[in-house]
C-alpha cells in the first residue's frame, strides 16, 4: 500500500470516528463506529506485503499511569492482540504498569490509535457510569465495569479482523499472515523466553454495564495524555 493511499484510508477512519463522536443518537454512533473498524480491518489486510517480502517486526514499551494502571494495560493489551500484535504485561516500572507489544509496523500503528481512543472513552464513560443503588463496593463495581467494557471491545474488534480475512480469502493474505504471526512469536520468544500466562478476575457487578458500554464505544478520540477524565485519573 503507498503511503498516500495508506494517510487517505486512515483519514477516513478518523472522519468517520469524528462522526461518532459527535452524534448523540446510539443508532448512528454503531453504524459510524462500524464502518470505522471495517476500514481499519481492511487497511490492515491491504498493508499487508506480497508473499515472500522480507519484513521484520517491531516493538514498542508502552506504560499507563496509575490509577486504574492494569486496568488500562489490560485495554491496550487486548486492542494489540486483535489487531495482530504479541501484548506482554511487563509490569511496574517508569511510574506505572507497562505492555511490551510486539507487531508489524502497520498492525502497530493501527493498535496505537485504536488503543489510545479507547482508553479516553474507556475514562470519560466510567466517569458518567451511575452506580445502580444496591451497589455497595463501589471500587469492585467499577473495575469490574472496566473489564466488561474492555472485552466487549476486543471482541466487536476481532470480529472485525475476522471479515476482513475473510474476505481476502483467495489473494494469499492467509499465508502471509500466518508467516507474519511466526515472526512475530519468534521475536516475543527471543526476549522473553519463559512466559507465565495469566487470566484476570472480577468481584464487582458492573462487567455487564461495562460490556454494554464498550458495545457503544465510539473509536474516534485521539491523544491520550491531554483530557482523561476524572475517574481515571
Amino acid at each position: 500500500m503507498g503511503e498516500r493511499v495508506r494517510e487517505r484510508t486512515l483519514e477516513r477512519v478518523r472522519k468517520l470516528l469524528a462522526k461518532a463522536e459527535r452524534t448523540d443518537n446510539e443508532h448512528e454512533r454503531a453504524t459510524f463506529m462500524a464502518a470505522a473498524s471495517a476500514l481499519m480491518a481492511k487497511h490492515g489486510i491491504d498493508s499487508l506485503p506480497p508473499a515472500g517480502t522480507r519484513q521484520v517486526p517491531g516493538d514498542r514499551i508502552v506504560t499507563l499511569p496509575a490509577p486504574w494502571a492494569r486496568e488500562k494495560a489490560r485495554l491496550v493489551s487486548l486492542v494489540a492482540q486483535a489487531l495482530r500484535c504479541r501484548p506482554l504485561l511487563i509490569g511496574r516500572g517508569d511510574g506505572g504498569q507497562r505492555v511490551h507489544v510486539f507487531g508489524f509496523a502497520a498492525d502497530l500503528e493501527r493498535a496505537d490509535l485504536l488503543a489510545t481512543s479507547l482508553l479516553l472513552q474507556m475514562a470519560s464513560g466510567l466517569a458518567r457510569v451511575e452506580l445502580p443503588g444496591d451497589v455497595t463496593a463501589v471500587r469492585a463495581y467499577r473495575r469490574s465495569w472496566l473489564l466488561g467494557f474492555t472485552d466487549e471491545v476486543y471482541r466487536l474488534l476481532r470480529e472485525a479482523e475476522s471479515r476482513a480475512e475473510a474476505e481476502s480469502a483467495g489473494t494469499g493474505a492467509a499465508l502471509v499472515l500466518a508467516d507474519r504471526r511466526a515472526e512475530v512469536e519468534r521475536a516475543v520468544a527471543a526476549h522473553y523466553p519463559d512466559i507465565r500466562m495469566s487470566v484476570p478476575t472480577t468481584s464487582g457487578t458492573g462487567y455487564r454495564d461495562g460490556v454494554a458500554a464498550g458495545r457503544r464505544a465510539d473509536l474516534g478520540r485521539t491523544g491520550m495524555a491531554t483530557a482523561t477524565a476524572r475517574e481515571l485519573t
